[in-house]
């Protein structure tokens, strides 16, 4: 037997098809998701207690399928899901020759993977029972970094759970070791449950900063050395950190308390690194308002995408300034890389391969941007830079066409929230270069985060 539901708008690519078939005789279901773009789901159900959790997965898949069908969903749509699987329900208990014994909480092994739309770091699981959250080791692509098995609280601890660190949600007390942790609480609407933080001193959020001050939230000193007593002091369930190359944790691991291992900032995209969004939730039981969140950076990311799409001139460009006799310039394939080719200019050092920031001489970045149209400088000073301070700090920066022709822009990230707001909303710092690139696409905005130098 088959049920169907069919929405569509004045635009057939925005037809939606869910069904939902179902055999008594062999109690087995299926349902099937068809969305615009030829894109197609389908979730087998092969027992009562998967019905609910894989119906929750189409329709979360059904949300990013496309706004329109978003729409019809929130018209009609999920309504309209839930009457067709409550019938379900009923007819498949009635046609069943034995009764099944109720349990108040069973793991099931046939896990349902929840799509991942830009991140390459982590992957969700969802079993009856149990969440499982994967990291991937971002230094060695064949290995996993991590395994994080979610129970609710509220739910008795099913047997014989996946391979991972048992994490009972939604947390509680929680530490974050880096300001990007405690950026990805804020929007989630749970800096209530910091009870520490390492850094406090480059964490620009004013709750976190106020709760410092009057000690509500500790101070644990330095991330790559946490004051270990303080942190046992305050007993959180989970520690937020960000580990580099794999380098360990020293006294902390002894602690013996869970440590979720953030590794967003290696990311290669923008919507790649704002998509983590999507893990932080499953800690605290926001999954929903995740998704929502990160539909509507997606969206306005996307839009801006699209202005620069057919730009006839992609100005070229580089970035940063000389430090210690070295210029850090940002690697080809890095989440900046990319933000500055979604903006629609040409970075200098696009096809270069890393990830992260590339060292090289003052030699080799004149020979190859002394021409350049444009030149982007991020900066923490309170005041801000001028022509006449840049060429204090190095004469032979006016060298460079950008500095002839009065084209550097600069981001003073100790006025701006830049650093605060690049993981999660880079919808924000691409509309700037947008602006500063292509200014005829965006003749009324005026720049958040960069300005001119004078």
């Amino acid at each position: 037997m088959i049920f169907a539901i069919y929405s569509t708008t004045k635009s057939r690519s925005d037809e939606t098809l869910l069904t939902v078939d179902f055999n008594l005789r062999r109690r087995n279901v299926t349902l099937s998701l068809q969305v615009p773009q030829g894109r197609h789901f389908v979730e087998k159900v092969s027992s009562l207690q998967d019905l609910g959790a894989r119906r929750d997965v189409l329709l979360r898949r059904l949300r990013f399928a496309s706004p329109t069908v978003n729409k019809v969903l929130s018209r009609a749509g999920q309504f309209s899901v839930n009457i067709i699987l409550v019938y379900i329900f009923s007819l498949l208990l009635f046609s069943c020759q034995k009764k099944e014994q109720s349990r108040t909480n069973v793991y099931s092994d046939n896990p349902i993977a929840d799509s991942i739309f830009y991140a390459k770091g982590f992957q969700i699981e969802t079993y009856t029972g149990c969440t499982l959250a994967t990291i991937r080791n971002p230094w060695n692509n064949r290995l996993v970094l991590q395994r994080y098995v979610l129970v609710p609280k509220s739910d008795t601890l099913p047997k014989n759970l996946p391979d991972g660190i048992l994490i009972r949600t939604p947390l509680a007390r929680t530490v974050c070791y880096g300001s990007v942790q405690c950026v990805f609480l804020s929007e989630l609407n749970v800096l209530q449950t910091l009870a520490g933080v390492c850094e406090p001193q480059y964490i620009n959020i004013p709750y976190v900063r106020e709760n410092v001050r009057n000690g509500k939230i500790a101070d644990l000193g330095q991330a790559a050395n946490p004051d270990l007593e303080k942190i046992m002091l305050i007993q959180p369930e989970a520690l937020f950190t960000a580990p580099i190359d794999n380098s360990g944790y020293g006294q902390a691991v002894k602690l013996k308390i869970p440590m979720i291992e953030c590794v967003d900032y290696m990311e290669s995209t923008p919507l790649g690194r704002a998509e983590w969004i999507r893990f932080f939730a499953l800690f605290f039981d926001k999954r929903e308002i995740a998704d929502s969140l990160f539909k509507e950076t997606v969206s306005r990311y996307n839009e801006l995408v699209r202005l620069t799409a057919n730009v006839e001139k992609r100005p070229s460009v580089f970035m940063e300034t000389i430090y210690s006799g070295i210029w850090y310039q940002p690697g080809g394939n890095s989440y900046v890389a990319h933000l500055l080719s979604d903006a629609g200019a040409d970075y200098l050092w696009k096809k270069d391969t890393n990830t992260g920031s590339i060292a090289l001489s003052f030699e080799t970045v004149l020979a190859k941007a002394e021409k350049a149209d444009y030149w982007l400088i991020k900066d923490n000073n309170p005041e801000d830079m001028t022509y006449n301070k840049l060429i204090q700090e190095n004469s032979n920066y006016a060298l460079f066409d950008a500095h002839k022709k009065r084209n550097i822009y600069l981001c003073n990230t100790g006025k701006v929230s830049y650093y605060e707001d690049l993981p999660i909303h880079p919808d924000g710092i691409l509309k700037d270069m947008v602006r500063i690139f292509h200014p005829d696409l965006l003749p009324d905005f005026q720049l958040r985060y960069y300005k001119k130098i004078e």
